[in-house]
């Protein structure tokens, strides 16, 4: 049994192995501090294939519990090949046109509402094949500063060499191409 919020017994019950976490907020009324972002605000960065990407909720403005970005995709868009992240999860939810995903074993076709999610260490990566935009959302968890990665990627690929290698790592992105044998 649990308690309602009139503070009444309940007769919901839940197994005891489900716990919430610590609370992290010890007011007793709640206060005013949430954002809204409204959806015709314009992307934070834009590429000139025609993508943008939104921070919905950045690492800054989450105190680092998670970070939420929706990225648009252009027709033909590379993405991100395989790699892995050592300290957060990220996972991936299709909200228009379609995503090739690789999910550490194969490369899938998500569509909308599909959904991926890649655990801390799990190879993955993404590209959109079609001749068609999409759009997605990207969860990174924990939050991690991702802006200065979103915003230099491109400056960097087109240095490559140890320089991309050093920079993918400073933003915890470990390329399988950065580790094969040939790669300087």
């Amino acid at each position: 049994m649990g308690v309602n919020l009139n503070g009444k017994e309940s007769t919901m019950s839940y197994p005891e192995h489900l716990q919430y976490p610590e609370p992290r907020y010890h007011g007793d009324r709640g206060e005013v501090n949430a954002s809204f972002r409204t959806a015709d605000t314009p992307p934070d960065l834009t590429s000139p294939g025609g993508g943008g990407t939104h921070y919905l909720a950045t690492h800054e403005s989450t105190g680092g519990e998670f970070g939420l970005y929706k990225v648009d995709l252009a027709a033909r868009s590379a993405g991100a090949k395989t790699h892995f992240h050592k300290a957060m999860s990220e996972s991936f939810y299709v909200l228009s046109g379609e995503l090739e995903l690789f999910n550490g074993d194969k490369w899938v076709t998500g569509r909308p509402g599909d959904f991926l999610y890649v655990p801390v260490g799990g190879l993955h990566g993404f590209r959109n094949v079609a001749d068609e935009p999409m759009s997605m959302l990207m969860l990174f968890s924990p939050g991690a500063p991702r802006e200065e990665y979103f915003e230099r990627v491109a400056e960097m690929s087109q240095r490559g060499g140890q320089e991309l290698k050093e920079f993918r790592v400073r933003h915890d992105s470990f390329f399988e191409e950065d580790f094969e044998p040939d790669a300087p």
